[in-house]
């Protein structure tokens, strides 16, 4: 509860502009792109400087009043929902890129810059950040780094947390620190950049962040292979690799999800088949001809029905454009879209692939499957309907028990996606009880009132799924 008094107090810092606390504004920022959650905040501030992050959370702190740090709210982990009230901290303001550093291939900028932005700013100097998440038009970067988001050139680039240097965050006490920077090699004690990378806002707030860039690769191509089965699609991308070929995207849909992309996007795709990868390869002229005509000779050999090569960038950039549609394209078909990210070794993707295809039918559910092959990251993605409670039993049910296949087959419950509200119940599962304990020791270190982003991560809360309408 924020007492008249404190209200006071927090408008005295960002001014009543930034000091939201109507109904309507209140149930704008009551929930996220995450399906079934949804809670109520006490207010929302959007402060300008880390100066005034720092005087909000201090005061925060003093009155024990949960923040929740916030950017577009794209995330899939139910991330941002307020569940125990408080404040949500919203940090569009800091939108800008401060620097973009051609001689260290660095840029600099705050965590409300938007995804999509940053990499056109950076490619307009030959430059690349390649973490591209699917909501990257929307997302921000603040937001990316608190989930350590990936994308679909993670087979090749990696994730977030390869690119984050240098950061600088607020804690609960006010205190404002630095950790990382423009530095190639940094040992110096502990690694507080890595540590804050993935930590859902549950530690502090950034304010600031320095990320690596590359050469932007001179050319890509894409390459589409259609299968009769699964299996002889999950074999392409284990042998197309064990070929020593990394290519910089290797995506899978299942034909329940090619169908659907089909209908929305009008390719023409050829719906009798089973299952297709999307490979795109980037680099000189020279190695993306040898490697995309070396991973279709593999895809031929691997039992693919039809190999087809982009004639053109645009062509290629077409076919992108669908897979990246394949969640927009799947929300179309019923009113609540459940999408999840197990991830399991690349080893096992066709058995995963079966196993959530058993899983479907064992509980009459209509999911569809497509992911980053390449990374064995996989989005089953149910469609179902929230009003329904018995058919979201259901639901509920069939994830947990896609969790404990991956988990079983040596993978994770995440791939990209964090942990949040949605697989707190299962983080043990991954991490282990002695694991879960020293997180939370960890946590107590940076906030021991627990006021950041209270009811996230760890299994504390009997609040997991408050639905609030007022």
């Amino acid at each position: 509860m924020i007492t008249q008094e404190l209200k006071d107090q927090l408008v005295s810092i960002v001014g009543t502009r930034f000091y939201l606390d109507s109904n309507n504004e209140r149930y704008a920022y009551s929930y996220d792109a995450t399906p079934l959650y949804q809670s109520m905040p006490d207010a929302v501030i959007v402060p300008g400087t880390t100066e005034e992050v720092a005087q909000i959370l201090k005061l925060a702190n003093e009155y024990r009043i949960p923040i929740i740090p916030r950017g577009s709210g794209t995330n899939l982990a139910g991330g941002t929902v307020p569940v125990e009230g408080g404040i949500v901290l919203h940090l569009s303001r800091f939108n800008q890129i401060y620097e973009i550093d051609r001689e260290n291939f660095t840029a600099t900028l705050g965590p409300g810059v938007v995804t999509s932005e940053l990499h056109q700013a950076v490619e307009a100097q030959g430059l690349f950040y390649p973490p591209d998440p699917g909501s990257m038009h929307i997302s921000t970067m603040g937001g990316n780094m608190a989930q350590c988001a990936g994308g679909m050139r993670g087979l090749k680039y990696g994730v977030t947390k390869d690119y984050i240097m240098g950061l600088e965050y607020v804690l609960p006490s006010g205190e404002i620190l630095r950790c990382g920077g423009k530095n190639v090699k940094d040992v110096a004690g502990y690694d507080m950049t890595r540590l804050m990378v993935g930590s859902e806002g549950t530690l502090g707030i950034i304010t600031e962040m320095t990320v690596k860039l590359l050469p932007l690769p001179e050319t890509k191509r894409t390459l589409i292979a259609y299968y009769s089965n699964l299996l002889d699609a999950a074999r392409t991308v284990e042998k197309t690799i064990t070929s020593k070929i990394i290519p910089a995207t290797m995506e899978f849909m299942d034909q329940a999800t090619m169908r659907v992309v089909d209908d929305f996007v009008k390719l023409g795709l050829p719906l009798e088949m089973k299952s297709m990868l999307l490979i795109e390869q980037d680099g000189t002229e020279q190695e993306v001809d040898r490697d995309i005509e070396q991973i279709a000779e593999i895809a031929r050999a691997q039992g693919a029905k039809i190999v087809e090569v982009a004639q053109t960038p645009q062509e290629g950039e077409r076919l992108m454009v669908a897979r990246r549609s394949a969640l927009a394209a799947l929300s179309r078909l019923r009113p609540t879209t459940i999408l999840e990210d197990a991830t399991v070794p690349r080893s096992k993707l066709a058995e995963i692939v079966e196993e959530i295809e058993r899983i479907a039918d064992k509980y009459q559910l209509q999911m569809c499957t497509f992911g980053h092959a390449g990374d064995g990251n996989l989005h089953p993605t149910c469609m179902t309907d929230e009003r329904d409670t018995e058919e979201i039993k259901r639901v509920e049910q069939a994830f947990e028990e896609i969790f404990l296949a991956a988990i079983r087959m040596g993978g994770t419950i995440t791939g990209e996606h964090g942990v949040g509200m949605a697989k707190m119940d299962y983080l043990g599962l991954k991490v282990g009880e002695a694991g879960l304990d020293l997180m939370k020791r960890l946590k107590a270190a940076f906030d021991p009132n627990g006021i950041m982003n209270p009811g996230k991560m760890f299994a504390n809360s009997d609040r997991r799924r408050v639905v609030v309408k007022q």
